[in-house]
């Protein structure tokens, strides 16, 4: 591992990560969206069952093995939270005319941020990258896809978004953010997690960039 800062107050840590944070969530909100045709909501509510089912299996695999008990109740409880996101999801899908009886969200394999994720094992790079990280651009991008849906007219998939789903990955970041200064103390957890956040953040402008140019995707909601 390369030379390490200095060990932070825990505080100055969550600090200084949450400025990494903003500066990126900017970016995403400020990037441009193709000029080509849109895809409509109803598809982009097939990406987010992918996206809700693989937050389900990312919480689940890191908190069989975790024995901080604290830390094993707050990947529970976003487990639980997001297994039922994926059945509203499906649900309102359902209400749109959509048959998922032989829909499978993970056929086309897992996506490059939970092969990333699923690499990690301290729980300082854990957090960084899964409740801090990912679900701060879960919260943003949720906010995108509510506007999108109210402005095609679906006001009830803008609802679910704003007053369910977008309010428990606020929940979780800020969950996250309270669990870093918790595990992320020393100088070599603390570097872990700049780096997880880092390289998060990179995965989701890369996917978001490859969407945008190849697919017409734009406004696609996190998990």
């Amino acid at each position: 591992m390369d030379e390490l800062h200095t060990a932070l107050d825990p505080q100055a840590f969550a600090v200084e990560l949450d400025a990494v944070l903003r500066a990126a969530l900017e970016r995403l909100r400020e990037a441009k969206p193709p000029t080509g045709p849109q895809v409509g909501v109803r598809d982009l509510l097939f990406l987010a069952l992918k996206a809700e089912i693989e937050a389900v299996e990312e919480a689940a695999m890191w908190l069989a093995g975790e024995r901080d008990h604290e830390l094993k109740l707050a990947l529970a409880r976003q487990c639980g939270d997001e297994a039922r996101h994926y059945r509203l999801v499906a649900e309102r899908l359902g209400e749109l005319g959509a048959d998922l009886s032989s829909f499978d969200p993970l056929a086309g394999g897992h996506s490059p941020m939970f092969r990333y994720l699923k690499t990690l094992e301290g729980p300082a790079e854990r957090i960084a990258a899964g409740p801090f990280a990912r679900e701060a651009l879960a919260v943003v991008r949720n906010q995108a896809f509510a506007d999108y849906c109210e402005a095609h007219g679906d006001l009830a998939t803008a609802r679910l978004y704003r007053e369910v789903i977008g309010p428990d990955e606020a929940f979780h970041h800020d969950l996250g953010r309270r669990m870093l200064q918790k595990f992320a103390r020393t100088a070599e957890d603390q570097e872990r997690a700049r780096r997880a956040v880092a390289r998060t953040l990179q995965i989701a402008e890369e996917i978001q960039e490859i969407a945008r140019l190849k697919q017409g995707i734009s406004h696609a909601p996190g998990c």
